[in-house]
């Protein structure tokens, strides 16, 4: 290393021996001075080659892709969120020449900046599964999510290869909000779950919305991430889409359900729970009006025996089984209870098992799915196809049309 190199770096500010993770951390807080191979080589007391090769074999990336994630990151902030000028930003995010800056945003992102700012396809980081279901009911998927083949199975499946940066479904780690850094997200939505430390480093990463808690219910909370991305044409169109699939699923389910009495249990372990989440009553109660046999204005989850839910004496049975053996195990003997198959219910064939994905989710997405199973429990029939042929007669009524 020359002398040119360790000019730039005082012991005051840059203290020689840091190890590759505070190196790394240096680097978030120093992004837009000019740091080079050889000064942080120096900062950590190694060879620039072995710097260069023990940084990418620790954290999978060259230091200097990192160093351009973070400034590419925090320049489309600036050109999102500021009024400063191209060489302004240049200067912020560490580049002396504006023109190199452009040639170099456009070689990362695939747009100069000028054409990012007019017609940018928004990057959005989600923080949780309901995130996603919201962001779908935008159009958006997003570039980098929580996903898992058992808890979220649906959209596991059905978007792990367009998302970029799959995150672990048991929370945010130092790790993950590591990895959003390198899908790049314009933007990120998540909640007040996140911890301080995480949101803060999310917020610097990219502009951030953390819905509140308690939690808005999921039009509202739609609505306030449509307007945060500026999605409230596809947030209105699905909301109306939604309301008009919910009067047409009232008239199917009418003459099948006529005045029964529902209940939901939640079956863990080795308990029975009258049970009702925000997804659930927004969806059996609100919208399609069916009558709860279990009148509490407020949600709950609550122990009862088999002889209490006798005495309430429900038409139709929806349970969730909790996916562990015991619980699955209880679930198979309980089949078998003298007093659980004495139930009027269970005489008439009328329990339906209901999955955790989506019962247990609360998003525009999920709640659409539910209504699409609860037509299906109760009409047999295709919810889609129901659906689709609907709106195909709605409009050759309109249109005057054959169909």
């Amino acid at each position: 290393m020359g002398a040119d190199d360790r000019s730039s770096v005082t012991s005051s500010d840059r203290p020689s021996g840091m190890n590759l993770q505070q190196i790394r951390e240096y680097m978030e807080n120093h992004y837009h001075e000019p740091l080079s191979i050889a000064q942080l080589a120096h900062m950590a007391n190694l060879s620039p080659k072995y710097f260069v090769y023990a940084f990418k074999k620790t954290f999978g990336q060259s230091a200097m892709d990192y160093l351009t994630d973070l400034r590419i990151n925090r320049a489309k902030r600036y050109l999102l969120e500021s009024e400063y000028r191209m060489r302004e930003i240049a200067h912020k995010v560490g580049y002396s020449d504006e023109f190199y800056f452009s040639r170099k945003f456009k070689k990362e992102v695939g747009i100069s900046p000028s054409e990012f700012v007019k017609k940018r396809k928004i990057r959005v980081a989600a923080c949780s599964p309901s995130v996603i279901g919201q962001l779908l009911a935008l159009k958006i998927i997003p570039v980098s999510a929580p996903l898992n083949s058992k808890w979220t199975p649906y959209y596991y499946y059905a978007y792990r290869s367009q998302i970029e940066v799959c995150l672990e479904y048991d929370g945010l780690r130092e790790a993950d909000w590591r990895q959003w850094v390198r899908s790049r997200p314009d933007a990120i939505v998540g909640d007040v779950h996140l911890s301080e430390h995480v949101r803060r480093k999310l917020e610097d990463t990219a502009p951030a919305l953390f819905l509140p808690c308690p939690p808005l219910n999921w039009r509202e909370q739609l609505h306030q991430i449509a307007l945060f991305l500026g999605r409230e044409e596809q947030c209105k169109a699905w909301i109306q889409s939604y309301e008009q699939k919910v009067q047409f699923a009232r008239k199917q389910l009418a003459p099948v359900l006529d005045t029964d009495s529902f209940v939901v249990l939640r079956l863990c372990g080795e308990v029975l729970y009258i049970y009702c989440n925000q997804g659930i009553h927004d969806l059996l109660y609100y919208d399609l009006k069916v009558t709860p046999a279990y009148p509490a204005e407020a949600l709950y989850n609550t122990e009862l025996t088999i002889e209490q839910l006798d005495r309430l004496d429900p038409d139709r049975i929806l349970v969730a089984v909790c996916p562990e053996p015991v619980s699955r195990a209880y679930w198979l003997s309980l089949q078998h209870n003298e007093a659980w198959c004495k139930l009027k219910a269970v005489n008439r064939g009328h329990v339906y098992t209901i999955p955790s994905d989506p019962w247990f989710e609360y998003s525009a997405t999920a709640i659409d799915r539910m209504l699409d199973e609860i037509l299906l429990f109760f009409t047999g029939k295709n919810p889609k196809r129901m659906w689709r042929k609907s709106m195909e007669t709605s409009m050759s009524i309109i249109y005057n049309l054959p169909y």
